[in-house]
């Protein structure tokens, strides 16, 4: 009975560990979210790391498509019709891919943003293209990296940073004007529910 004792709280003991650790993993998935006007936009996407190589020009061929990350290709939401780039882009989730050289990098939406990569690529699903000049940084980013920076209330830039090089895409709403205006009914709205709640208090 002592011996199936042991063995049961050995059994749980390694469970419990199974659950808490696990290896990292190689390229690691990273979510990023940020509120753009009236919603959000979010990127999902594989973060691999430079790891001595050389990347651009190597690792990832020039003028060739790239799935902007590793693993399942790098998906993108967003909750409005939104200004990428300066072409108008509707509500969805979108394959994010670039086609990188030396010195810009064409940055592609495309419908099928659940392949493996870029392998099953398919330039007839392309949504839009904007062509984006690339900066040299001044520190090695090691590991890939978007982030989705803000500029202002209804707008910010979609910004892609790997080993030296960044490329931003500015994002704004598809139809500014609308998106001020009720932005102000909104914020009216919200005063007029303040007042009632001290009213009542």
């Amino acid at each position: 009975m002592k011996k199936l004792l042991f063995a049961l709280c050995i059994s749980a003991s390694s469970l419990g560990f199974a659950q808490e650790y696990i290896v990292p993993a190689a390229s690691p998935r990273q979510k990023v979210e940020q509120q753009f006007s009236m919603s959000k936009v979010t990127v999902d996407y594989g973060r691999p790391g430079v790891k001595g190589r050389k990347i651009f020009g190597e690792l990832v061929p020039y003028n060739q498509v790239w799935r902007a990350g590793a693993n399942s290709s790098t998906k993108i939401t967003f909750g409005q019709a939104m200004n990428f780039g300066g072409k108008i882009v509707q509500p969805g989730t979108y394959g994010l891919f670039i086609v990188p050289t030396e010195k810009e990098w064409k940055v592609i939406l495309n419908k099928d943003f659940q392949q493996w990569g870029a392998y099953t690529y398919d330039a007839k699903q392309d949504v839009v293209d904007v062509t984006v000049p690339v900066k040299k940084l001044a520190d090695k980013q090691e590991w890939f990296e978007i982030t989705l920076d803000p500029t202002d209330e209804n707008s910010g830039n979609l910004v892609i940073k790997w080993d030296m090089a960044e490329a931003e895409v500015p994002l704004k709403p598809a139809k500014p004007d609308a998106v001020t205006k009720i932005a102000e009914k909104l914020k009216e709205i919200k005063k007029i529910e303040a007042d009632a709640a001290k009213a009542k208090s």
